[in-house]
């Protein structure tokens, strides 16, 4: 038949292809059927197909490639007669996905003159299971076996409903054609199987290719293997189709210990150990201008004697040369794709397993290795020879023939005729090829919102006089004994620590006091703290003040129940608190914690974060994790009677921001908004009456104490935003107290964030549009800002109007100048806050995705007490440039 031309090709893979359309619409029945009918036409086959292949190409055993035949037939079909490869393949509706199977198309099937026959039915049976258009390219030495093959199968598949021209093939193929196909567009995807050049051809094509890498594969027995069934697995496997099956063992490595028994055992099975000089005329034979000599592969025993000029017994199944070398100057140690055998001695185990593993790395990398051992009793040398071995396939005890292609002496390991090789062995794949490679999955992912949750501490007690109950249950019912209190100098020296220490020590508790925690927890004290702690033994912690000692209490705690950890780790920031890299290890092992607030605002004693000052880098570091939840916090308003005023306005404003914060957050939940919208309406009633009048109105103190609690609640489980980011950064350059800060910033982080078309918004599922504006109208609709028929925008400058009053009548300065920054100072270190803010954890969960040139202005207007804008006014931003030059000239 004359060679196909490049007109003919085209229109052979038109025809495919337009058949492959039709195809891809077929539903799981009809595939299944068509599938059924090919299996069934190809195993009834598998005779004549195996006598034709033998005839042809003059290599193998008729019998061994029936067996082939009915393999790559039967195991086939029954492996994935039953899987889904149309339409829906997996539904999840917990997390709303869906997996729909695609066809890839039109595919280019390379078949070797190895396996010509079985390989071309395994592919066709797995094209049509998946309703890809498949044509072959087969080996011209066995094409005609090959191209019958695909006749056969395609002749069933059509009766069974396929479109006529599904499976094609080139009738008289040479190497130019194949190239053509290769590379033909048309082509959606390349399944190789033959020669190397074959192979690099594919992957050198520019389109999607799954090609399989040369076998070499190591052998290596050991003195507890069970010697007679290994020596019969190996002729077995060896001799099988005259060991044309690129997983066919090609060397055996024996341990010293049981060599000559091994050696023995093969020469009285039919394995003849060649002498040094026949040994010699073989290895003449093996390879052929670098490559293996076609005319070795798939004879028999006796006939590559024949071919070497030497005799061996009638008898003989295996011609076996024992080497010592590795490498192109031993050709018994490469791949042979014939009854030839290479024999190594091992000194030990380990010396066999690098014997194999440089076998493996010789032309074999990525295919199979095996072992023979007491599988039972030797598991660590199994997994220490699958640690080291670098196939894809790691037999145990199988003959590797039979084994490598699997489901027949391990069921799991997929049937298959083309043995992926992974980027050992230069392939895409590192497993046996399947159905599965020859799909498109496409991936439907419905919008789903994440799972949230409203985590306290175990016990939150509350009410003027709760210390003494409090506490005096800690003792009894916690069974509390050594109690380590945390507290700053002040504190410590006006005597809020006696009635705690009295309290313990009544009901018997040991104490040791550390008061060193200044105004910002540094990392120095910290380690300072929980040194104290390690050496005290505590099994209770009790954080006694405002959110700097609580704070610092947190990481002692940590650090205490873990002296390892890292404070890195601990600060690393996270965009989702449950996918972070570094998991916070458990506390609550050696200690609880007791959080005791003497200030009213930072809800630390509910919350898990905690800010730590690395004095070194001089960065202040939020931490966020549940693990520093306190387990009890005594929430007792007698503790701030007569806190000072400043204290009150700082707090209180800091408590503002967190409910606010937490309200217009991208994680704000039906759970959390009660809270902050509760607590501030206490503040709004209570915190200038605490502020003004002090001790003298209890209840306003206790009011504004217990909205603070609420509020960190609130904000420890719907988060913050950037004003507190900011608040941070400040705090850390300038002796700014933290509420300050908050206080403000937060006039002009409203004005941003209420914006309903801002240039970016923060990813969160469920915060599915702008919604910031809409959140600050409803905590204005709360608080009795607003009138009916206000808009959205009035009832914004309704809430602003009362903040900004408020603000002024707790004495806060209108601008962080006011507040005594120093204007040269702020300037030089302007734009590395706004950086330093873009990256504080608090960012994320703003409802406004923020630009870092955005908290820069804002950083600009709160230092000028200027009220943001996103429209600014040129001549004013004309100007502020201007001051701005002027100040980096001076």
């Amino acid at each position: 038949m004359p060679h196909i031309t490049t007109s003919n090709l085209n229109k052979l893979i038109t025809r495919v292809r337009k058949a492959q359309a039709i195809f891809a619409d077929y539903s799981q029945a009809q595939v299944d059927r068509i599938f059924h009918a090919a299996a069934l036409a190809a195993a009834d086959a598998r005779i004549p197909l195996a006598q034709l292949a033998v005839d042809e190409s003059g290599m193998g055993i008729v019998e061994d490639k029936v067996m082939k035949n009915q393999f790559a037939s039967e195991h086939v079909y029954h492996a994935y007669k039953d899987e889904v490869t149309c339409g829906i393949l997996a539904e999840d509706d917990a997390f709303g996905t869906l997996t729909i199977a695609e066809p890839i198309g039109v595919i280019c099937g390379i078949v070797p003159a190895t396996n010509p026959t079985s390989t071309v039915i395994f592919k066709a049976l797995i094209s049509l299971k998946t309703r890809n258009g498949i044509i072959f390219s087969p080996h011209p030495r066995a094409s005609k076996a090959a191209n019958k093959a695909a006749e056969v199968i395609l002749r069933a598949a059509v009766d069974a409903g396929a479109p006529p021209d599904i499976i094609g093939w080139l009738d008289s193929p040479t190497v130019e054609m194949a190239d053509r196909l290769i590379h033909h567009p048309q082509v959606d995807l390349i399944l190789a199987t033959g020669g190397p050049g074959r192979v690099k051809a594919s992957y050198s094509s520019g389109k999607p290719a799954i090609g399989v890498g040369a076998g070499n594969t190591p052998v290596v027995v050991d003195e507890t293997a069970d010697i007679k069934r290994m020596v019969a697995s190996v002729l077995m496997s060896k001799t099988f189709d005259n060991g044309m099956i690129c997983a066919s063992e090609q060397s055996v490595i024996v341990v010293d210990a049981v060599y000559d028994e091994v050696r023995a055992r093969f020469a009285a099975n039919g394995g003849y150990l060649l002498p040094e000089a026949q040994r010699q005329a073989v290895r003449d034979i093996i390879m052929k201008n670098g490559r293996i000599n076609a005319d070795i592969v798939g004879q028999s025993a006796l006939r590559i004697a024949e071919m070497a000029g030497i005799e061996v017994p009638p008898n003989t199944k295996v011609l076996i040369g024992e080497a010592t070398e590795i490498g192109e100057s031993e050709p018994f140690s490469g791949e042979k794709l014939s009854p030839l055998l290479g024999m190594y001695r091992a000194q030990h185990f380990d010396d066999a397993i690098n014997k194999a593993v440089a076998l493996a790395a010789f032309g074999g990398a990525g295919h199979t290795s095996c072992l023979y051992t007491d599988q039972d009793n030797q598991k660590a040398r199994i997994a220490c020879f699958g640690s080291r071995l670098k196939t894809s396939r790691i037999l145990i005890n199988t003959p590797a023939s039979q084994g490598g292609i699997g489901d027949l002496y391990n069921f799991k390991l997929p049937p298959s005729m083309t043995l992926g090789c992974g980027s050992w062995g230069g392939n895409s794949v590192s497993e046996n090829i399947g159905p599965k490679h020859l799909l498109n999955r496409k991936t439907v992912a419905k919008r789903a919102e994440n799972m949230l949750w409203h985590k306290l501490p175990q016990a939150i007690y509350f009410r003027r006089g709760a210390l003494s109950s409090a506490l005096k249950e800690v003792a009894v019912q916690g069974k509390a004994r050594r109690a380590f209190i945390v507290t700053g100098p002040y504190l410590f020296s006006q005597g809020f620590v006696k009635p705690v220490l009295a309290i313990l020590h009544a009901q018997g508790v040991e104490t040791d006091v550390f008061s060193e925690v200044g105004a910002e927890p540094t990392l120095t004290m910290v380690n300072a703290g929980a040194q104290r702690m390690l050496q005290f033994k505590p099994d209770v912690i009790i954080a006694l003040g405002g959110g700097s000692p609580m704070d610092a209490a947190k990481v002692m705690w940590m650090m205490y129940e873990h002296p390892d950890v890292k404070f890195s780790d601990l600060a690393l920031r996270f965009h989702d608190i449950r996918k972070r890299i570094y998991t916070y290890p458990n506390t609550r092992i050696k200690a609880r914690l007791i959080a005791i607030p003497t200030t009213s605002g930072t809800g630390s004693e509910v919350s898990p974060f905690a800010v730590v000052t690395d004095e070194a880098s001089g960065q202040k570091y939020p931490l966020a994790d549940y693990a520093l939840t306190p387990d009890m916090a005594i929430v007792d308003a007698d503790l701030v009677m007569n806190m000072p005023k400043t204290l009150c306005a700082y707090g209180g404003m800091d408590a503002i921001t967190h409910a606010v914060e937490a309200y217009v957050s991208v994680q704000a939940n039906e759970y959390a908004d009660g809270q902050a919208l509760q607590a501030l309406k206490l503040l709004k009633e209570s915190l200038l009456l605490s502020y003004q009048a002090g001790a003298q109105n209890p209840r306003a103190r206790e009011r504004v104490h217990n909205a603070a609690t609420i509020a960190g609640i609130a904000f420890s489980n719907a988060f913050l935003g950037i004003c507190h980011s900011l608040a941070h950064k400040l705090g850390a350059e300038f002796p700014i107290a933290h509420g300050l800060a908050n206080a403000m910033l937060l006039t002009n982080v409203i004005r941003y964030n209420a914006n309903d078309g801002p240039a970016k918004q923060t990813a969160f599922s469920q915060y599915d549009r702008p919604q910031a504006r809409c959140r600050y109208g409803e905590i204005a609709d709360h608080l009795g800002l607003a009138a009916a028929g206000d808009s959205a925008e009035q009832k914004v400058e309704n809430l602003l109007t009362w903040l900004e009053g408020l603000k002024a009548e707790l004495a806060i300065p209108a601008s962080l100048q006011e507040a005594g920054v120093d204007e040269t100072h702020f300037l030089s270190v302007l734009d590395k806050l706004a950086v330093d803010a873009f990256d504080d954890q608090c960012t994320g969960t703003n409802p406004r995705y923020p630009l870092i040139k955005d908290l820069r202005q804002l950083l600009l207007d709160c230092f000028y007490g200027r009220y943001y804008s996103d429209a600014p006014d040129v001549e004013r931003q004309r100007a502020v440039k201007e001051k701005e030059a002027v100040k980096v000239t001076d």
